[in-house]
């Protein structure tokens, strides 16, 4: 089983970025691909290029936690599957279905004569599969809810952690603007200091200046 990630997996280890070794390990679970993991970090990295440690950690949060917004987004979909047939249950039974015998365990391991005779129950009454999937919703509302405020906390995570990267290269270009700028200040001073300036209107250097041809 893999993730709703439609990944290209690297063809070798060593196309993967260094890690610090102190890093956990991917946050996989069962039902996940390390490799699935591996190519978001690739694909990360490439398009943020971390240029030292802190950057490095960072981008890594920022893997760790789209990992978990993808998997919470999959589990919420996974959630109003197999909970399905609680929706199924109550749409039919509202449309004057009492007897389902089976009918929706069947529908359930999507038997073909089940799932045939359920559509066909369904457009009698002019429903479609969207009235069981509100149903569905509807019954399990609460944790839909809690799934998408994890959600939300962990994107929030994210974007702090895409926030310290930007806040940090601010930081280090500010720095090396001040720094440059200082650097240019005193090549320019001892510049001036070693140039040698004489009056056009007295041919004369200035005090403390060697004339010509006089020893030191």
């Amino acid at each position: 089983m893999t993730t709703s990630l439609d990944l290209s997996v690297p063809s070798t280890p060593s196309q993967l970025p260094a890690t610090l070794d102190f890093l956990p390990p991917p946050p996989v679970i069962h039902g996940e691909e390390v490799s699935g993991y591996d190519t978001l970090l690739v694909r990360i990295s490439a398009a943020v290029k971390p240029v030292d440690p802190l950057e490095e950690i960072w981008v890594r949060d920022v893997v760790d936690l789209v990992w978990e917004v993808v998997r919470l987004r999959r589990l919420k979909a996974a959630l109003m599957r197999t909970n399905a047939d609680d929706g199924i249950r109550r749409v039919l039974l509202r449309c004057g279905v009492s007897d389902l015998s089976g009918i929706v365990q069947r529908w359930m391991v999507r038997e073909e004569a089940a799932v045939a005779e359920i559509d066909a129950l369904l457009a009698s009454a002019g429903l479609t599969m969207d009235a069981v999937m509100a149903e569905t919703l509807r019954v399990r509302i609460t944790d839909i809810e809690r799934i998408d405020r994890m959600t939300m906390i962990v994107e929030a995570r994210r974007n702090a952690a895409l926030h310290e990267i930007e806040r940090h290269r601010a930081s280090f270009a500010a720095l090396l603007r001040s720094a440059t700028q200082n650097a240019e200040s005193a090549a320019e001073h001892v510049a001036d200091a070693e140039f040698e300036v004489v009056s056009p209107q007295t041919g004369q250097a200035p005090p403390g200046a060697t004339s010509p041809g006089t020893m030191a």
